[in-house]
């Protein structure tokens, strides 16, 4: 496979792959994330509990995309919906869009029914959006664009179509605002097959290197921020609730998936700590008209 014959869609994980994660359950999920259900690093200071932490990150990326009223913006990768809500409760933006491939997920924010937010079971592969956005925002799922398999010229071809259609919906001057899980002192070969397989089947985690690259000439790097310790910070919490909230999550979804994902939040506990991966959010700014 060459970059010029990449299929974007065929790079990344299928929606099967998706939802064998993001469909266990909702209630399992909401044991242990907070009130927002929000999944992905939160962004901490001294004092913060999880619900506060994972406010301020999404307040930072809205404000990466400059959000306010009447403002259109996307979310790739939307999740249960947090920063969508926050971008209409909070910005009074115009309108909030977000791409999930999970049913479930949709599911939840359909029946929230927050005026001005939209949610479509769709690939960003074949969005087709009815009006340019003010702002994009991507939390998390970067990650699921690039299968393990692919070269490393495969793997930035795949992210550059990404970077290609956020440049194609943006409106001039306005920025992306990603934040990605990243290979940091690890490689492809050290991460556990546990992960790939039980966890995150079909997706492979970006370098820095191959961001920058596949961006270039797209859009310009306004911040980077490598937050690790902020996500170690999250899955130590996260395990605590699971934790606690052992025997009503095995009633949801048995014994040995709680077992799995108890193991899943160690691994990645101990990854972020020590350094093995990164946390990168990332303002990006179009480049052009």
């Amino acid at each position: 496979m060459t970059q010029a014959t990449l299929d974007c869609k065929a790079a990344g994980a299928s929606a099967h792959a998706i939802r064998h994660h993001y469909d266990l359950s909702n209630e399992f999920y909401a044991l242990w994330l907070d009130d927002t259900r929000t999944y992905s690093a939160a962004l901490w200071e001294p004092g913060d509990t999880l619900e506060q932490a994972q406010l301020r990150k999404l307040d930072h990326h809205a404000r990466n995309c400059a959000a306010g009223p009447g403002g259109h913006y996307l979310d790739i990768g939307c999740g249960w919906g947090s920063t969508l809500f926050r971008l209409m409760r909070t910005y009074g933006a115009g309108s909030a869009t977000g791409l999930t491939l999970s049913d479930a997920q949709a599911q939840y924010i359909e029946a929230q029914q927050v005026p001005g937010v939209t949610v479509k079971v769709q690939g960003w592969q074949v969005f087709d959006p009815p009006h340019p956005f003010d702002g994009i925002i991507s939390i998390g799922a970067f990650e699921h664009f690039a299968k393990p398999d692919l070269s490393d010229d495969d793997m930035v071809a795949a992210y550059r179509a990404f970077f290609a259609r956020c440049h194609a919906w943006l409106k001039p001057d306005c920025s992306l605002s990603l934040q990605t899980i990243a290979y940091g002192r690890a490689s492809r070969a050290d991460i556990n097959r546990f992960v790939l397989e039980q966890i995150f089947p079909e997706s492979d985690l970006p370098s820095l290197e191959q961001i920058v690259r596949a961006a270039k000439g797209l859009f310009e790097v306004v911040a980077l921020r490598n937050d690790r310790h902020h996500y170690a910070d999250t899955f130590r919490h996260w395990t605590a609730r699971l934790s606690g909230a052992r025997a009503q999550a095995v009633a949801l979804v048995g014994e040995d998936k709680v077992r799995t994902y108890q193991k899943y939040q160690g691994l990645f506990t101990i990854g972020f700590h020590t350094g093995a991966m990164d946390l990168y959010r990332l303002h990006l700014r179009r480049i052009g008209k």
